[in-house]
């Protein structure tokens, strides 16, 4: 079987004789393409829809979909250090054929919804910034084609410190968006306390089971189990046990800026709307609620509404890049077909944008038509979860691909089946409610 992502595989230099400090520099960026999942455009509808409807209380629920794709991403990691296979591969690996095209045309099924929420959630904001009517807004984001294109001749440590300046400049806009909202500290510090209100009212536990079904993408367990493989660690028992750990520690750390950023969605979503009698919960609603609060003056909601835009554009851009990757690894490890990057990117695109523009054909620049759109491919992606989590937890625990000393701990496979269990048992409640919601 060849190596994954090939064309990267072991580029980075890792130099295993330094010091922890510059081991740890070395392995910076995996992380960072990683955590662009956990910020994307269905994370920002459901924490500040959640913040504005319920206030703080749901922070517990951000907090804990943290901590859980923090050990799913720690085992993708893993796998794809000591097997030196990513989960495409490994899955392809475990099954029968016919059972590794269904993971295979599930997988694509997956990215391509991934994709579908980036046109929408980059068009959407061409919109707010410029007045790009939706549609060419859509056909625009058809040339991420060749941007992704020039990105990638530079090189992939190029590539994670770009998504790094994006992400920073997304964290940057909603700490000084917050700063400027003043939220309540005490009711905020509160939030990460549980409350029996999250399962006893309905619509807390929608929301919350949005919040979760939003959190954690199949795709970014592909993504992370290849390119965690682009370091040059010795591929002995020490390199891949030093490899892990810096591994881990670089995911861990990127997580935390995904999670700070979406306590901050929420926490805006509360401190600006809560109590009040705005029904939020759509991009546009969001963008038209922060330029008319009164937060700084009229020129501090124009502030506002603008950076939240920018901030928008600047997530998209970031999931045109990992799911560009994504895509790659999926259709290299379960087929083994390589294609030219530019070659697959188009044609992903291309299928993604279709469905949006049959919808907008249907409906025009119908504002909520297009977000529902977007609302249903977070729920696409909770359908194919389980899907990608039980392989991940079965190999991991496979001395036979990890090797002895690299399998599952006994407390690791406890958590993660039961964390299989329950994010199945709510995405399909979360399908069924959100069916309901739309009939």
């Amino acid at each position: 079987m060849g190596r994954s992502l090939e064309e990267i595989n072991s580029t980075v230099s890792f130099d295993s004789e330094a010091n922890a400090f510059r081991k740890f520099l070395m392995y910076l960026g995996p992380g960072l393409l990683v955590a662009v999942g956990y910020m994307d455009p269905g994370n920002w509808i459901t924490s500040m829809a959640g913040g504005a409807q319920f206030g703080y209380i749901l922070l517990f629920i951000i907090l804990l979909s943290s901590l859980a794709a923090m050990l799913l991403q720690s085992m993708s990691a893993r796998l794809g250090v000591a097997s030196g296979m990513d989960l495409a591969q490994v899955t392809k690996y475990m099954s029968n054929k016919p059972l590794g095209i269904f993971s295979w045309v599930l997988a694509e099924l997956a990215i391509m919804a991934t994709d579908i929420a980036e046109v929408i959630g980059s068009a959407i904001a061409l919109n707010l910034l410029f007045n790009i009517p939706l549609a060419l807004g859509v056909t625009i984001t058809v040339l991420d084609v060749f941007l992704l294109l020039m990105i990638i001749k530079l090189g992939f440590r190029k590539i994670e410190a770009i998504v790094g300046v994006l992400i920073f400049t997304v964290l940057v806009i909603f700490v000084f968006e917050v700063y400027l909202s003043s939220p309540d500290a005490s009711s905020l510090f509160a939030g990460f306390i549980p409350s029996s209100e999250i399962v006893t009212n309905k619509g807390v536990l929608y929301i919350a089971l949005g919040i979760i079904g939003a959190t954690i993408m199949p795709h970014n367990l592909y993504l992370h189990s290849s390119i965690v493989q682009s370091r040059n660690y010795k591929r002995n028992n020490q390199g891949k046990k030093s490899a892990i750990k810096y591994a881990i520690i670089d995911s861990n750390i990127q997580l935390t800026i995904a999670f700070v950023i979406n306590c901050l969605l929420l926490v805006l979503g509360a401190a600006l709307f809560y109590g009040s009698n705005e029904a939020l919960g759509r991009f546009f609603d969001l963008y038209h609620a922060l330029s008319h609060s009164n937060v700084g003056g009229a020129v501090g909601g124009a502030v506002m509404s603008t950076l939240f835009a920018i901030a928008l554009l600047a997530s998209g851009q970031n999931s045109t890049i990992t799911g560009t990757l994504s895509g790659q690894i999926v259709m290299e490890g379960f087929l083994n077909i390589k294609l030219k990057p530019w070659v697959r990117r188009l044609v992903t695109r291309v299928i993604a944008v279709i469905p949006v523009f049959i919808c907008l054909w249907l409906y025009g620049s119908s504002e909520s038509k297009i977000e529902d759109m977007l609302i249903f491919t977070q729920v696409f992606l909770s359908l194919a979860l389980p899907f990608s989590i039980i392989p991940l937890i079965m190999a991991t625990n496979n001395p036979k691909i990890m090797g002895e000393q690299f399998t599952n701990k006994t407390w690791i496979n406890i958590i993660s089946w039961i964390l299989a269990f329950v994010l199945s048992i709510l995405n399909i409640y979360l399908i069924i409610e959100t069916i309901q919601e739309f009939l």
